[in-house]
């Protein structure tokens, strides 16, 4: 009854395109209940995200692992790939125990999110800014910031997290800041080896890397996806 509401009043507000002016009225509805479906599935997939974060800030891990899909995979900076809900979750305990311990901080916002959605509103792709605030007891804070690119697909009609890369692009003492300190990002465990290696080697600042954006330009349509990245002496980047 509300989808059908809210496509009745999609139709009154919205003027005809061209194309849909020579659409009768049946195939006029039908396009704009698409465009309806294809809103929500942009809300529910901002919504994922915003759960994943919630979540993980909190070290929520048996939550957080349950927004996978069944071959879902994780990725964080240089630490390798995790697949599988189970995987993921057994990952999850290298950022610390299940629940936040006192006097811990582990906040991961995200934030200037873009999500396009397939045209067969099966699966997605979302691009967000990563604000990172970590604190732990006799250890100074951390700053960071980092981009998320995420996949998504709907599995049983819900949709999941099919694929999560956060790449850290700078991290620094709290005190001392971006320009006076930068920490490295932490490489695979050998406590729980991840099921393959990094999909991408880079470094963070000093570093400047410029992870490919999963969506085209909105205005020229050119694609973002192979940038001219930045010189790095020490990954021998020209």
């Amino acid at each position: 009854m509300r989808r059908a509401l809210i496509i009745a009043l999609v139709a009154a507000l919205l003027p005809a395109t061209p194309a849909l002016a020579q659409q009768t009225v049946e195939q006029r509805l039908a396009a704009y209940r698409e465009r309806v479906e294809r809103l929500e599935d942009q809300v529910a997939i901002e919504n994922l995200q915003a759960d994943f974060g919630y979540y993980f800030d909190k070290g929520l891990w048996t939550e957080v692992a349950a927004l996978f899909s069944r071959t879902g995979s994780f990725e964080y900076g240089m630490r390798g790939v995790y697949v599988g809900q189970d995987r993921i979750q057994r990952a999850l305990l290298l950022f610390g125990p299940q629940g936040l311990a006192p006097s811990h901080l582990n906040n991961h916002m995200q934030l200037q999110g873009v999500v396009i959605v397939a045209d067969d509103g099966r699966t997605a792709t979302g691009r967000w800014q990563g604000m990172v605030q970590l604190a732990e007891p006799n250890a100074n804070g951390i700053w960071g910031v980092g981009i998320y690119e995420n996949t998504y697909v709907k599995e049983g009609g819900t949709w999941k997290i099919a694929k999560l890369h956060f790449y850290p692009t700078a991290m620094t003492d709290y005190d001392l800041g971006f320009m006076k300190s930068t920490l490295p990002m932490e490489g695979q465990s050998a406590l729980f080896p991840p099921d393959s290696p990094p999909t991408e080697v880079y470094r963070s600042l000093p570093g400047n890397y410029i992870p490919p954006f999963s969506f085209d330009h909105p205005v020229t349509g050119q694609s973002l996806k192979d940038l001219p990245q930045p010189p790095d002496s020490v990954l021998g980047r020209k």
